[in-house]
């Protein structure tokens, strides 16, 4: 049994489960949200603020990072906990979905990947060895392998070549994660871990493959990339249930840019353990809430007179002290506090979902809490 995570309660019905992830920085309860933190910080919150609503562990992005501000200052700073001042673990993302999202500046080649600077329009090489080394310079807690993450729709034969790429880029990232370790490079009192990607689109043949090639490797946890992609739903489970099997018990699966609660809910039955999305903050800055009853656009006209909270059970700040009347009128004014309250709140409400569904795990009350979940959520 591996001493990183453990698992501590199956489902009897479904393939839920607990568990915990031990890093040298605290332990994280699984299943887990993280909240995304792409420039070393969630946008508007504070790390007081996220520690203060049970945030156990951020995602930082290694692309974004790269960039600026760079590994000279990461490195005078002695690494990414002490820039940012967060003492808690960190998961960085090594860039694979921004070489995706890049399509027209990129060049993808064996080697790795030649774009251009979003910024300044400068040219920047990554590969394997660059951002498995950039991720160690970080000192991130939990490291992901560098992969290419398709477009959707795409062939079969597209899909599958670029599968294949991100196993050989797989290989070599473990090869350079060993060599740091090997070298003293890697830190002996912060532990480190990789995790490799499963690619594949929504072909489940290559979903299977790509796993069993992936966990023949050995990492210490497992993601599934590529997926959430703009693909229809059905196809995106599909391909998730696909999968699954393919993974080790004793072993963290991360479903990669999930974030909304129905998804979230079906890929824990799934065995999903652990996830990561800028929908709660990103939704927030525009005006949705997250609440137990559904989801609610707080600048609609129906709430200016609404002196009652968000949600009368959530007790973030923003629930406990102002009105939907009031956050109301801050984003008609366009006052910052609007963003930043509902930011706050719905990370907070995503906490607490995982919370809510460790206990249902617990108590053998996952499928009955669910379907109370969704169809209250729905109701909304």
């Amino acid at each position: 049994m591996s001493d990183f995570f453990r698992v501590l309660k199956n489902d009897s019905l479904t393939s839920a489960r607990t568990g915990v992830i031990k890093t040298s920085r605290g332990e994280i309860k699984t299943p887990v949200f993280m909240p995304v933190g792409t420039q070393g910080t969630v946008k508007t919150l504070s790390v007081p603020e996220l520690k203060s609503l049970g945030v156990e562990i951020i995602l930082n992005n290694a692309y974004h990072l790269f960039l600026r501000p760079g590994m000279e200052v990461i490195r005078n700073a002695r690494g990414i906990h002490s820039f940012i001042s967060w003492d808690k673990p960190i998961l960085t993302d090594s860039g694979g979905f921004q070489v995706f999202s890049l399509a027209q500046f990129r060049k993808i080649s064996e080697d790795g990947v030649l774009f251009r600077s979003h910024m300044d329009g400068s040219k920047i090489f990554l590969s394997p060895e660059i951002m498995t080394e950039f991720q160690t310079l970080l000192g991130v807690d939990i490291m992901m392998c560098f992969d290419e993450c398709s477009d959707y729709p795409i062939t079969y034969k597209k899909a599958k070549d670029s599968m294949e790429l991100t196993l050989r880029w797989a290989k070599r990232c473990k090869e350079k994660f060993r060599e740091l370790e090997k070298n003293s490079q890697r830190s002996t009192l912060n532990s480190q871990f990789l995790f490799g990607i499963v690619q594949g689109s929504v072909y489940s043949d290559l979903r299977r493959e790509s796993a069993r090639k992936t966990v023949e490797m050995g990492f210490d946890g497992y993601a599934i990339g590529g997926l959430s992609v703009g693909e229809p739903r059905n196809e995106m489970f599909d391909a998730l249930n696909a999968v699954m099997p393919e993974f080790p018990e004793q072993k963290p699966r991360y479903f990669m840019g999930l974030g909304t609660p129905e998804d979230i809910w079906e890929a824990i039955e799934a065995g999903v353990d652990m996830f990561d999305c800028v929908l709660p903050t990103r939704n927030g800055r525009n005006g949705q809430a997250f609440t137990f009853d559904g989801k609610i656009n707080i600048k609609n006209a129906q709430y200016q007179n609404d002196f009652s909270p968000l949600d009368e059970k959530c007790g973030c700040p923003a629930c406990g002290n102002y009105s939907r009347a009031f956050i109301n009128h801050l984003f008609k004014v366009k006052e910052f506090l609007a963003g930043r309250l509902l930011s706050l709140h719905n990370i907070n409400f995503l906490i607490k979902l995982m919370s809510v569904v460790r206990d249902a795990i617990s108590k053998g009350e996952f499928k009955d809490e669910k379907d109370r979940f969704i169809k209250r959520y729905s109701a909304g």
